[in-house]
């Protein structure tokens, strides 16, 4: 059975950072492109970042491109994401997924889904 767990996510106010966990069970780790998605209150789910299983493979939607760190320790099964210099609308659910395909200039829809953790920004 596979498992997606997220962590961090909390209240910051903007200009704050935080730094984001996902762990992942029941797969083999290094078979998977690893991708944070976010969705704000009334949007629609936007992949944000993903990270090829090498981890030297990495893209960053332009909405958040320069604020974002996506790393990844395969002895650890877990995939992390950095987030600086916060704003009110990176307030989201941020959910983190494991898929097989892999692409440069978008993250492809995961095959398996964490719950989410929720990031809130105060002005």
């Amino acid at each position: 059975q596979v498992q997606v767990v997220e962590s961090g996510g909390g209240s910051v106010q903007a200009g704050g950072s935080l730094r984001l966990s996902c762990t992942v069970s029941g797969l083999s780790f290094t078979d998977y492109t690893m991708a944070w998605f976010r969705q704000g209150l009334g949007k629609e789910r936007e992949g944000i970042s993903c990270i090829f299983w090498t981890g030297r493979e990495t893209y960053y939607a332009d909405t958040v491109k320069g604020r974002v760190t996506i790393s990844r320790d395969n002895a650890k099964n877990t995939v992390y994401l950095e987030i600086s210099r916060l704003k009110p609308e990176d307030t989201a659910m941020y959910y983190c997924g494991a898929g097989r395909l892999w692409s440069a200039n978008r993250c492809h829809t995961p095959a398996y889904w964490g719950q989410g953790t929720q990031v809130t920004v105060a002005a």
